[in-house]
């Protein structure tokens, strides 16, 4: 059974007894950051909320601000057109609140004023293009009846990078590199039962080398996206589109929701994670949603591209498949424990039905079908402490034998990584300073499959960490909100990674199947040669108009390895190293988030 089918049945028959939609926040938007910070701050988990699976709703979101907690009474200020928390700061419930996260929760609701609770809560502007455009003041075109919602904005990210390297790869970049980003995006809803959202880009980007030599190697990709045409020249861009949307509906109103587009998708509380991340490119998905009682569920069934050669060509490609179970349960107030699970197959652009089933395990299925698809196990466990500290971590498992799991043989079956993590807001009681440490630790051939064809990949990137596997990684961050408007972070990283050679497989790229493994046992943590990376990156972020952003930063980049032999992945020969990068940068963006290139 095809899986168009069963979306055109499950969309016939869930709209006709559906009541209410929303769409998203934007991924790893500040608005997420908020939600998590003020949830911290009460110490309450939220049954409505789940940081933890991005991206969130705009009806949740806007709902929490409004109701948890029983928040004091929210008022409707004519003047400035939106909802005024002037009371919430004099409540006792509520004091931990500095005046900046009151402005971000009226910033929230303002700019998703169609959830406030007359569905009017969008600030009026006080000068209106034309009398048309900017009639409120975040939204370019502003259009509500009582049957129906649409919001269109444009969509600006434009970049201009200076770098220093003290060597040049194969693939040489010029110094001064651009990224040019334009479309729009728009959202609504239908009726009150159909909401959809869609976003256009138009993209030329130059890398920075090391991200550059990234996109050359044997399967080439550029981060985030899928096709591309590569630059003709030195001084060219890769130049590609970026298309996505989605429709969403209530199969069972405020319960049960259903999501069908093409998008990206983050489990996890950290700042990367073992499990799915938003590094590789857009992919259709279904999205059922369910949040009842202290539950929340998900299940995702997504259709990737496996891995292929570029330089072989352009044709069409084919396909393959995964399904992902994520189910949390709010314990106690302040923890918070998850079960998630993942299956990537193969078949010849068809689903398996068996992996349709929403509540099965599918690592049983996995058994009934006969063990040629790549099945994960994972758990997870969020607490928060003291009203200023949230710790959270993840476990995965793709492979598991108890008498090598627990033995000293270093079996390279396996296959596990681990992620603990903390966040301190208000750090010692200054307002709005908050820190974020994070180790990942991920055993070789973790993600890798028999086939070549159903690893944990899309695209040719990673689904998970883009390091793939065979690393320890250590991250920080430090976040400052001087004001409403002034933004300063400073994102640090540092990892080991060992690095397959020509003819051995030590488990650290992905893309190679496990059956050429260079042992058996005496497998450890890092294998082949020490890959090691340091990397620091200080941003600016000032707010000209609300998300309309001016970012200045820089970041140092060091790598090396202990060879002093690096792989060139265009030919069969090395060029020697290390490689250190100084870059600095200046951008605007417009309802837009940062392009970032501090990924590996």
């Amino acid at each position: 059974m095809r899986i168009s089918a069963i979306l055109a049945f499950l969309f016939i028959f869930s709209i006709n007894y559906s009541f209410g939609q929303s769409t998203f926040l934007q991924l790893h938007s500040d608005e997420h950051y908020t939600l998590d910070r003020i949830q911290t701050k009460y110490g309450i988990l939220c049954d409505s909320l789940c940081p933890s699976d991005m991206p969130e709703s705009k009806k949740n979101a806007v709902n929490y601000i409004f109701t948890a907690n029983k928040f004091s009474t929210m008022l409707y200020d004519s003047l400035s057109g939106g909802w005024i928390f002037e009371d919430l700061l004099s409540s006792a419930n509520h004091k931990r609140l500095t005046p900046t996260d009151v402005n971000n929760l009226q910033e929230i609701v303002s700019e998703n004023g169609e959830w406030a609770p007359d569905e009017n809560g969008a600030r009026d502007s006080k000068l209106p293009w034309f009398h048309t455009f900017y009639k409120k003041q975040y939204d370019f075109v502003h259009v509500k009846t009582n049957d129906f919602f649409l919001v269109i904005n444009p969509v600006l990210n434009v970049q201009a990078l200076e770098q220093n390297n003290n060597n040049k790869y194969s693939f040489s970049t010029p110094n001064t590199v651009l990224y040019n980003s334009h479309g729009a995006e728009a959202r609504g809803w239908i009726t009150k039962t159909l909401g959809f959202y869609t976003c256009f880009t138009d993209n030329q980007e130059q890398f920075p080398t090391f991200v550059n030599e990234f996109a050359n190697k044997q399967h080439q990709a550029v981060p985030g996206t899928d096709y591309f045409l590569k630059p003709t020249s030195t001084a060219g861009s890769y130049d590609y589109l970026q298309a996505s949307g989605y429709i969403d509906f209530a199969a069972i109103r405020n319960y049960v929701d259903v999501t069908f587009g093409s998008g990206k998708h983050f489990i996890g509380d950290g700042l990367t994670s073992l499990f799915l991340t938003d590094f590789s490119s857009n992919m259709p998905f279904l999205q059922l949603r369910a949040r009842i009682w202290k539950l929340n569920y998900e299940c995702l069934y997504l259709e990737l591209t496996p891995q292929y050669d570029k330089n072989l060509g352009d044709g069409v490609l084919g396909h393959k498949f995964a399904t992902m179970h994520y189910v949390t349960y709010n314990a106690t107030r302040w923890l918070n424990l998850g079960f998630f699970e993942s299956v990537v197959f193969d078949r010849e652009n068809n689903y398996e039905i068996s992996y349709l089933n929403p509540l099965v395990l599918t690592t049983s299925l996995d058994k009934f079908n006969g063990e040629g698809d790549k099945a994960i196990l994972g758990f997870t466990a969020k607490t928060l402490i003291a009203h200023h500290i949230q710790l959270y971590g993840q476990f995965m498992l793709n492979e598991f034998k108890s008498k090598e799991f627990f033995g000293s043989k270093g079996w390279y079956g396996n296959k596990w990584g681990v992620q603990g993590g903390g966040k301190y807001f208000d750090v010692f009681g200054i307002k709005n300073l908050d820190l974020q440490a994070e180790i990942d630790v991920v055993r070789p051939y973790t993600y890798t499959s028999k086939d070549t064809i159903s690893n944990y990949t899309n695209y040719n990137q990673p689904l998970a960490d883009p390091l793939g596997s065979g690393f320890i990684k250590a991250m920080g961050v430090i976040r400052y909100q001087a004001s409403p408007k002034l933004n300063l972070t400073m994102n640090m990283m540092y990892y080991i990674q060992g690095v397959d050679t020509g003819t051995r497989n030590y488990g650290n790229d992905i893309f190679n199947s496990y059956e050429t493994a260079y042992s058996i046992y005496g497998v450890k943590v890092i294998n082949g040669p020490k890959n090691t990376c340091t990397s620091i990156n200080l941003n600016v972020s000032y707010q000209l108009k609300r998300n309309f952003f001016i970012d200045i930063g820089t970041t140092y980049r060091s790598n090396t390895v202990s060879t002093n032999k690096y792989p060139d992945y265009t030919t069969t020969g090395t060029i020697y190293g290390p490689l250190t990068t100084n870059y600095y940068y200046l951008g605007f963006r417009l309802n837009a988030v940062r392009r970032s290139y501090d990924f590996f």
